[in-house]
């Protein structure tokens, strides 16, 4: 009788802790361990090719030739540079003949002033490119100004005029308030 009771009774014993300890662990930590993994290899596959496609785009930007990509710097540079700005506006306004009374930069207007995190990685549908207003009053003749919006449009930079406001005059010398805005990358 003893030789069928001790199997049974271990039998038992088995049952009790496979249901107590090993079926919950398998299925709760080591499950979750196994999910864990399998999503940092994920991952890590996922960084691999963001390895390779970051090395092949470095090699593609090698390639090309010095003076283009200083001219795509100054066409759609990687900070605003409000200086520059200013003196290349009011250096063209002299070229042009009118003389430019005010730039400000317009608050609010950037799409940079959202609340994203500085250090944070852009969405993958978040434009690479932000912008600023600038407000810019002038004075001078018709033909000065056309020829201040020919340099503009000519110009190296990213600009595009957003609105422009001509105030009359019976002196053939008038006012002019506009809106630029100026772009570059993030």
């Amino acid at each position: 009788m003893n030789s069928r009771i001790l199997p049974a009774i271990a039998l038992i014993i088995a049952i009790g802790i496979f249901f107590a300890y090993v079926h919950p662990a398998w299925t709760g930590s080591i499950a979750a361990t196994k999910t864990a993994i399998a999503n940092d290899e994920q991952s890590l596959d996922s960084s691999k090719r963001y390895v390779e496609q970051q090395n092949q785009l470095l090699i593609a930007r090698d390639n090309i030739d010095s003076a283009h990509q200083k001219a795509i710097a100054t066409f759609l540079p990687s900070s605003v540079d409000n200086v520059r700005l200013i003196l290349d506006l009011n250096a063209l306004a002299s070229r042009s003949g009118i003389s430019v009374a005010n730039i400000d930069v317009i608050t609010g207007s950037s799409a940079s002033t959202n609340d994203q995190r500085s250090d944070a990685l852009p969405s993958a549908d978040a434009s690479p490119v932000d912008s600023v207003d600038l407000s810019l009053s002038a004075t001078g003749t018709l033909s000065a100004m056309k020829a201040f919006l020919v340099g503009i449009e000519k110009s190296a930079r990213l600009l595009d005029v957003r609105d422009l406001t001509v105030k009359g005059s019976d002196t053939g010398v008038y006012d002019y308030e506009m809106t630029l805005s100026l772009y570059w990358l993030r």
